[in-house]
């Protein structure tokens, strides 16, 4: 069986362009859901900046999630897959906790009964009432795309199948070692979302931007972004040296956990008001996510210097390959490419799952 080549297959095509009408109809629904509050509200006031983080996060959401499903395709990875599966499943959640968000940032738990503006009391013809379809449309597409797209992944699981093989070959413990290291990888890349999920939401909706926290919010960036691409290559590379810092360094990023007190403080609660469902799932989701690569960091620094580096760096380059087997003769024999570098001979009468 021939591994094909990117988007040459009709699984591949047709989950691509799940994803892509998806993005498409949701950007489109968050869009005007933004515009009809900006004409009517001021987007300074701290109750309203909930609707511009909303829009911000959807965006990096939809292009974050195609970036990884074609990044998946590319390096046949159905662990990735298995991932995004997750992650827009979360996007389903998200999307219904901002309907509640935003609703609290429109109305507020203003008195309409003796006073009724269209601006800040629910019926018919208010703002709310307007917004409030898109709003629903937006996880309902959401959750009809992640349907579409469970089909497409199992399509997808049979293609790709064949590709582990000629990237490790036949010998059951590189398998296992090789897939750890495809879940450190795929952790690393949504570990980058969360935390800038978390950031983006904290810079629009909650920190004044001459203080000090906003400052070291900002300088946090680069050196997280920084922190992932070394784990990552240090990972491929098998450098031990820098595994074990990134690994230090994750510890230290834990640490970050203590913004959920921030939200829940007497003190600063009212700060986060319109955003606290979302940036206490954030922040849950970001923590859990980094002590889970740091668990399978470890797991993945146990198997270095054990024959799988060739492989790791390989990987990722798939050429289509000729291949011819011998069903009654009970004999399998394949021509190679060079891009397979990573894998073994097959000898008689393998069994490949």
């Amino acid at each position: 069986m021939p591994v094909e080549r990117l988007l040459a297959t009709r699984a591949q095509r047709a989950f691509i362009l799940t994803i892509t009408i998806q993005a498409i109809v949701v950007l489109t629904m968050v869009a005007i859901t933004f515009r009809k509050v900006e004409v009517k509200v001021n987007f300074h006031a701290p109750q309203y900046k909930t609707l511009p983080c909303y829009l911000a996060l959807f965006a990096l959401a939809e292009v974050f999630e195609l970036l990884m499903a074609l990044d998946a395709l590319r390096l046949r990875n159905i662990i990735q897959l298995i991932g995004i599966l997750l992650f827009h499943m979360a996007l389903i959640v998200f999307a219904a906790i901002q309907i509640h968000q935003t609703e609290s940032a429109l109305l507020g738990g203003n008195d309409c009964t003796n006073h009724f503006n269209l601006i800040n009391c629910p019926g018919p013809g208010s703002l709310w009432s307007s917004v409030k379809p898109f709003l629903i449309v937006v996880p309902v597409v959401i959750a009809a795309a992640w349907f579409l797209m469970m089909f497409w992944i199992k399509e997808l699981y049979s293609e790709f199948g064949w590709a582990i093989f000629h990237v490790v070959g036949a010998n059951p413990k590189m398998k296992i070692m090789y897939q750890w290291y495809q879940i450190m990888l795929c952790l690393i890349k949504f570990d980058f979302f969360f935390f800038v999920g978390v950031t983006m939401q904290l810079l629009i909706v909650v920190l004044a931007r001459n203080s000090a926290e906003f400052g070291v919010t900002i300088a946090a960036i680069p050196v997280v972004l920084v922190l992932l691409a070394l784990c990552a290559t240090a990972v491929q590379r098998e450098i031990k040296w820098l595994m074990t810092v990134s690994l230090v360094m994750m510890l230290a990023a834990s640490s970050y956990l203590y913004k959920l007190v921030r939200i829940y403080e007497p003190a600063s609660r009212d700060m986060y008001v319109t955003t606290r469902a979302s940036l206490t799932i954030f922040t849950i989701v970001a923590f859990i996510l980094l002590f889970a690569t740091f668990a399978v960091g470890l797991r993945c620094f146990a198997d270095f210097d054990r024959g799988l580096q060739a492989s790791k760096v390989n990987g990722g380059s798939y050429t289509p390959v000729v291949t011819k087997m011998e069903l009654f003769g009970g004999n399998m024999s394949q021509t190679q490419g060079g891009a397979y570098t990573g894998g073994s001979a097959l000898q008689p009468r393998i069994s490949i799952e």
